[in-house]
């Protein structure tokens, strides 16, 4: 792949799950223009994440039956409007409405996750991957700094119009510079959606890198979902604007993407797997204790996201070997497993802040932590041989 498309993708993929995102710092003040508790307001994150878990599992299927550049154009197309409409809305119901779809309709990443997967050569698979996700990654934590800066200085609705502008100009962009990506299964939208269920069925790393990644992003979400709660609280007294720069700290974790991919070509993706996992657990031992200190706080989140990261990409890498020919639906049972534990986490996280606060939400991440540990250990090992 030549390395200007490598560079296309990971802005457009950072760009455009950004959407998912921009809500978690403004949050607070989402909650005061609406006269909501911070439980309730925490919804909103929650209904974004399931949106996407649905745009995971009905839409990106279509990347192994439909054309994938013109796929991806409709998608952006019908984000930016769902934006603006987050951005207009003068109600709670509304927003959360919209905010629903802008889930489904940002789900372009993993169609293009998969595309590049195909495009590259076996060699270079886990690289080209991992710097796709890298770009894909910076975008999930710098939307958190952009937010929370514009929030605080311009008002929460601003930073949805923005989004909204940046996802025309994006379509424009990729209408021009996207090459044409035709996908090979033939068979009708039924027959694709029930074939989700027999890759499931028949590949067991498939069943078992979904579980992990379930849980990897539970705890993920917890944290995430209600550091601004944390920030804002008696322990730190800090505004959205603060609370999105930890968004750019915890931007580091991008640069392990690379490092996965390159791990997951050579020494194969148990290794990098197994170390993201001890990294995540540690980040939240260190959260528990040391998070009441700012310099706990800041080299909890640095470890939290190198962890994360690193299970993900690994996770990747070894289901794109399974069957290449049906990549994008991999990935949708593999990304609505990891979305959906996401939701549970930052539902779960806001329940935990209203009633234990911090030390309840370190709770949550080290459970799921612990989950994902036995999950990637035991769980389906002994088909591995019959089936992989």
């Amino acid at each position: 792949m030549a390395p200007a498309l490598v560079w296309l993708m990971a802005i457009t993929c950072g760009l455009v799950v950004a959407n998912i995102y921009y809500n978690q710092p403004l949050l607070a003040e989402i909650g005061r223009t609406f006269g909501l508790s911070e439980s309730n307001v925490s919804l909103v994150a929650t209904i974004t994440q399931v949106g996407y878990t649905l745009g995971l599992l009905f839409v990106v299927p279509l990347g192994d039956k439909r054309e994938r550049k013109g796929l991806t154009l409709v998608l952006l197309l019908c984000a930016a409007v769902c934006m603006a409409g987050a951005a207009f809305a003068p109600t709670f119901a509304l927003l959360a409405a919209a905010s629903l779809l802008i889930g489904i309709f940002s789900a372009v990443p993993q169609l293009l996750i998969p595309m590049a997967a195909s495009l590259a050569s076996d060699e270079e698979r886990g690289r080209v991957v991992g710097k796709v996700m890298s770009g894909l990654l910076i975008g999930i934590l710098l939307s958190r700094t952009i937010s929370g800066y514009v929030g605080a200085h311009f008002g929460w609705r601003t930073m949805f119009w923005a989004g909204a502008s940046v996802m025309v100009v994006l379509t424009a962009i990729l209408a021009r510079m996207l090459p044409r990506n035709q996908p090979q299964f033939a068979g009708s939208y039924g027959s694709l959606l029930k074939s989700l269920g027999t890759l499931t069925t028949e590949l067991p790393v498939l069943r078992r890198s979904a579980l992990v990644g379930a849980c990897m992003f539970a705890g993920f979400s917890a944290f995430w979902t209600t550091l601004v709660f944390f920030l804002e609280s008696d322990a730190y007294g800090y505004g959205s604007d603060i609370a999105g720069l930890f968004g750019l700290i915890g931007a580091s974790g991008a640069f392990a993407a690379s490092f996965a991919g390159k791990s997951a070509d050579r020494k194969g993706a148990d290794y990098a797997l197994n170390l993201g996992i001890l990294l995540f657990l540690s980040a939240y031992l260190l959260l528990g204790f040391g998070g009441y200190y700012l310099l706990g706080l800041i080299v909890g989140v640095i470890i939290l996201d190198i962890g994360q990261q690193m299970t993900h990409i690994s996770n990747q890498a070894r289901i794109f070997t399974l069957r290449p020919e049906a990549r994008s639906r991999l990935n949708t049972v593999y990304m609505t497993a990891c979305f959906i534990g996401a939701s549970l986490g930052s539902f779960l996280g806001g329940i935990a802040w209203d009633h234990f606060h911090w030390t309840g939400v370190c709770g949550v991440g080290l459970g799921f932590v612990v989950l994902a540990y036995l999950a990637n250990r035991f769980y389906g090992r002994a088909a591995i041989g019959v089936v992989a």
